[in-house]
């Protein structure tokens, strides 16, 4: 028989050394829905000052001055700060907080690791890794990461693929996709389809990888008379990449917007007709869910996006858009301005994607999947030690 529990009585500290403070998937979406459920929720991080905001206490540790100080002083203050706040759940979400989760299981902890992407896979897009130990270090990652999640209490994955990789490694897994909190594109507010830019959207992280040379290649290749922008927000990965591609030419075509906070890709979506996600088909994005995909398709607009096998049986369901070759930028030119001289046939393309976003594709269904895998794993927390002050 099981053991009812209440979340109130319970506090969960999640840990991130490598996230913003406000990260989507940690604060937006699991720290505020476990408050919002009633546990005590405490957030470490990189933050330079404490804090509450929604029912959540940010503890800040201060911002690490460069990887060496992050991975060396700044794990040290978070296994500090994670041990003197007595959780009954620690959350950690980057692989470099898998030592501080083996400290703290070996002191008793019950830990979670949340695995937002394939680790190992994404090793080789680092470019400043040199190509030929790219493959042996991948193999020794995989194999680091799979011993010390075996030791967790449970994993939370991003994705299916994911979790299909970890199940035969922890029987404690489950998929928390990374779904769109549908309260943040209320299809009510949005510009009517006339008055909207002649404009398409890409933000987040910006690399040769994710496509932005073939974005802006795209944009070069567009008629003039469309006028058409690219609405670009995010961040460069690497910093060179940034100062080659903004002294083109072709970077006219850009409104740059920096980094977006939730209220600014929400308006930036309410305004423009497309959105853009052609990522190359790298091993690590094949099988990735990008938040954008599922945030175009709540914004109401349609999307051009990478001919993946996964992306395409969302993308042909819900008749929301179109699927390209990411190298083929007049593919991605002739998607482009498709949708823009056929505003109708875009429009009825947004509303299916809205309309897929809200039966399948929100946070809302996500958001019971991790209170009940956290009342699953604080029963069988109370039971044991139920058990053991009964004997």
């Amino acid at each position: 028989m099981s053991t009812v529990i209440s979340p109130g009585t319970y506090r969960i500290v999640h840990l991130t050394s490598a996230h913003p403070p406000l990260d989507v998937r940690i604060f937006h979406k699991e720290c505020r829905s476990l408050a919002r459920a009633g546990y005590e929720v405490i957030a470490l991080g990189n933050h330079v000052c404490d804090e509450t905001v929604d029912g959540v206490k940010i503890q800040g540790l201060g911002l690490a001055n460069g990887r060496i100080q992050r991975m060396t002083i700044k794990l040290a203050k978070m296994y500090k700060a994670a041990f003197e706040a007595t959780a009954d759940v620690y959350h950690i979400h980057d692989p470099e907080l898998l030592i501080v989760g083996l400290v703290l299981r070996a002191a008793g902890k019950r830990v979670v690791y949340d695995i937002h992407e394939d680790l190992p896979r994404t090793i080789l897009l680092k470019a400043y890794i040199p190509r030929f130990l790219q493959k042996p270090l991948m193999w020794i990652v995989e194999r680091v990461e799979d011993a010390a999640a075996r030791q967790m209490s449970g994993l939370v994955t991003a994705t299916p693929a994911l979790a299909n990789r970890f199940r035969s490694i922890h029987r404690n897994t489950v998929v928390v996709n990374n779904f769109v909190m549908l309260e943040e594109f209320v299809p009510s507010t949005r510009l009517e389809w006339k008055r909207r830019d002649p404009a398409v959207a890409y933000y987040g992280g910006i690399s040769y990888e994710r496509g932005i040379r073939e974005m802006l290649t795209a944009m070069e290749l567009l008629p003039g008379t469309l006028h058409l922008k690219l609405e670009l927000g995010g961040w460069f990965y690497v910093q060179e990449q940034e100062a080659e591609l903004t002294a083109e030419p072709c970077w006219r075509h850009v409104n740059w917007h920096g980094e977006l906070d939730r209220n600014g890709i929400a308006s930036l979506l309410n305004r423009v007709q497309v959105g853009l996600v052609v990522v190359h088909p790298d091993e690590a994005y094949l099988t990735s869910q990008p938040t954008k995909l599922f945030e175009y398709m709540a914004a109401g607009i349609p999307v051009v996006a990478s001919d993946f096998p996964l992306w395409r049986s969302i993308i042909r369901k819900a008749g929301c858009g179109f699927l390209v070759d990411p190298f083929n930028v007049r593919d991605i030119a002739a998607a482009i301005e498709h949708l823009i001289r056929n505003p109708d046939e875009a429009e009825a393309m947004g509303q299916r994607g809205r309309k897929a976003a809200e039966e399948r594709f929100s946070w809302a269904h996500e958001e019971q999947v991790l209170l009940s895998f956290y009342s699953a794993l604080l029963n069988e927390y109370k039971v044991l030690k139920t058990e053991a002050m009964a004997a």
